[in-house]
């Protein structure tokens, strides 16, 4: 079995995967300043509380957009299982044609997913990853990775929010009870969470009217539970999306 890992601004996912199998997956908070024998640890933890071992590890892949974690992480891969495991980035082989200005600038989580969508889903296709950032990604009936959007994430948004007005609270980043809030809490949930079902309703859109066809979507991500069910369009959840994208990738490079 392999390990692999998505290094995301805010959480990290770790999980266990055997063939096209996934054994189990967690999600962390992102520690940008823990050592690697403190990620070891978080490691071990998550191989435990689902009964396996890390001396099991067989192989492993990392994706990261946080360079400066990227090392550590490694590291405590390495540590744990004596394996050290391949990072995504330039010069691994994803069987992707990425059709951008410069293919190095894709991160690694947008790769992840993009090569599970590509294996695993009818194309064309439109990822929305709701995560720190909400992006989409668009790949053409052929399977190039054609280029996407990127937009403030629910939890940016509303940490923005709250940081850059003297009055508004902080609250819980859930479906409100109705669109008409009644409290300002209630306020802030509506326009949060239907503000972004509705811009990434509007995305959606617009991707169908500049290819001149509709694409099957697929979303995954920290907010997609909460704001998926909000959106207008016929949208399916899989928030094991990078995971299978870095078991794709990791095949294909080993």
């Amino acid at each position: 079995m392999i390990i692999a890992i998505d290094i995301g601004n805010t959480n990290t996912m770790i999980g266990c995967c055997e063939s096209d199998n996934i054994l189990f997956r967690e999600t962390v908070s992102t520690s940008k300043t823990a050592a690697p024998i403190e990620y070891a640890s978080i490691i071990r933890t998550a191989f435990e509380l689902n009964g396996h071992s890390p001396s099991d590890i067989e192989g492993g892949i990392i994706s990261s957009v946080v360079p400066s974690l990227t090392a550590s992480v490694s590291g405590a891969v390495k540590r744990l299982s004596g394996i050290t495991p391949l990072i995504v980035g330039p010069g691994i082989k994803t069987g992707l044609s990425i059709m951008i200005d410069d293919p190095a600038q894709l991160g690694g989580g947008m790769v992840a997913n993009a090569a599970a969508g590509v294996r695993y889903y009818p194309l064309p296709l439109i990822i929305v990853d709701m995560g720190t950032a909400t992006t989409l990604s668009v790949i053409d009936k052929n399977g190039r990775y054609c280029g996407g959007m990127i937009a403030p994430g629910v939890e940016a948004s509303l940490e923005s929010l709250v940081k850059k007005t003297a009055q508004l609270p902080m609250v819980a980043a859930e479906p409100p009870k109705r669109i008409i809030g009644k409290n300002t809490a209630e306020c802030i949930k509506s326009g949060l969470m239907y503000g972004s079902a509705g811009m990434t309703d509007s995305l959606i859109e617009r991707v169908f009217e500049e290819t001149g066809e509709e694409h099957t979507i697929i979303a995954t991500g920290n907010s997609a539970a909460a704001v998926i069910p909000l959106c207008r369009h016929e949208i399916a959840i899989d928030n094991d999306l990078p995971l299978k994208g870095l078991a794709a990738i990791y095949e294909r490079n080993r």
